[in-house]
C-alpha cells in the first residue's frame, strides 16, 4: 500500500512554504502601498486606477499576515485557536479581506475594460464618462459584500465545535451532517462571489479582445496609426494574465470548499500552496503592468 502522508511533516512543510509565499507577497504588496500613499502625500489627490490599487495592496496584506498567523497557530499551536473569540476572529478577518481581495481585483479588471475598449453603445458611453465617480461607489459596495460573506463565517466559524459531545459519545455521522449543515451558508455565499467575481474578469477580457480586434480592424481599413493600440495592447497583456492567475486561485478557491471537512492531505497541501501564491503573483503582475510602480520597483531593487 502507498505510504501515509505523515501530519507532522505535512505541518512543517506547509507552514515553511506558506511562510515564504506570504512574506514575498507582503513585501510585493506593501510596496504598492508605500509607493501610492508616497504619491498621494505629494499630489494630495489619487485618480481611480490608483485607489483601487491602494485598496487592493492593503487588503491583500493584511489577508496574508492574517492567514500567516492562523496557518502558524493551526498547525505549531492548535490550541490557541479554541480559546473563546480567538478562531471567529481569525475567520471573520481571513474571509473579510479575502473577499476584499476578490472584488478590488475584479473591479479593476473592469475599471481597465471600461476605460481602454471602445464601443459604440450609449450605456457603454454613459459607463465610461461616470466610471470615476462609480469607483468610490464600486469599492464601497465590495466591502459590503466581503463584510456579508465574514459576518456569516464569524457566525458559524465554532459550530462543529459544539459538537463535540455528540462525537465523544459516538454519533460521529451525525455530528459531521450538523456541520456541513451549519457550513451550507457560508459555501453559498462564498461561492457566490468568487463566481460572480470571476465572471467579471471573463467578461472583462472578452469585451477588450473584442474591442482590441474592432480597433485594429478600423486602423487597417483606414490606413491610420493610433497611438490607443497600445493602450489595448498593455490593457490586454495585464486583463489576459489576470485571467490565468484568476482561473488558477478560482479553480483552488472551490477545490478549498469541497475539501475544507477533509483531513490533511497531499491535495489540500497543493491548494494551500497554489492559493497562497495568487496575491503575490496577481500584484506583481500588477507592478509590471503599471509604469510608475515598475519605475519604482526598478530604482529601488539595486
Amino acid at each position: 500500500p502507498p505510504q501515509k502522508f505523515n501530519v507532522t511533516s505535512y505541518g512543517v512543510l506547509t507552514v515553511a512554504i506558506i511562510t515564504v509565499e506570504v512574506f514575498v507577497g507582503m513585501w510585493i504588496n506593501a510596496f504598492i502601498v508605500c509607493v501610492l500613499c508616497i504619491a498621494w502625500v505629494k499630489k494630495k489627490t489619487l485618480n481611480s486606477n490608483e485607489k483601487i490599487l491602494l485598496l487592493l495592496g492593503c487588503s491583500r496584506f493584511w489577508y496574508l499576515c492574517i492567514i500567516w498567523i492562523y496557518k502558524f497557530l493551526s498547525f505549531i499551536y492548535p490550541n490557541y485557536l479554541y480559546v473563546q473569540s480567538i478562531l471567529q476572529l481569525a475567520v471573520f478577518f481571513q474571509a473579510f479581506f479575502n473577499h476584499c481581495n476578490l472584488w478590488f481585483s475584479a473591479s479593476l479588471c473592469g475599471f481597465y475594460c471600461i476605460k481602454i475598449a471602445n464601443f459604440r453603445n450609449s450605456f457603454f458611453s454613459y459607463l465610461k464618462v461616470k466610471i470615476d465617480r462609480m469607483v468610490p461607489r464600486l469599492l464601497l459596495g465590495s466591502g459590503i459584500l466581503a463584510l456579508a460573506v465574514s459576518i456569516v463565517a464569524y457566525d458559524i466559524a465554532d459550530k462543529p465545535h459544539c459538537n463535540r459531545n455528540a462525537t465523544r459519545q459516538g454519533n460521529l455521522g451525525t455530528a459531521n451532517i450538523k456541520m456541513d449543515e451549519h457550513f451550507f451558508p457560508s459555501f453559498f455565499l462564498a461561492g457566490f462571489e468568487y463566481a460572480a467575481s470571476f465572471l467579471v474578469v471573463i467578461f472583462a477580457a472578452v469585451f477588450l479582445l473584442f474591442s482590441l480586434w474592432r480597433h485594429k480592424r478600423t486602423m487597417q481599413t483606414n490606413s491610420m496609426k493610433d497611438l490607443s493600440m497600445d493602450a489595448h495592447i498593455r490593457a490586454m497583456k495585464s486583463i489576459f494574465s489576470f485571467l490565468v492567475v484568476y482561473s488558477i486561485n478560482f479553480v483552488c478557491l472551490v477545490l478549498n470548499m469541497v475539501y475544507v471537512t477533509k483531513k490533511a492531505n497531499q491535495l489540500t497541501f497543493l491548494i494551500l500552496v497554489f492559493q497562497y501564491v495568487f496575491p503575490g503573483l496577481h500584484s506583481l503582475i500588477l507592478v509590471f503592468s503599471n509604469p510608475k510602480l515598475e519605475k519604482a520597483l526598478l530604482k529601488i531593487l539595486p
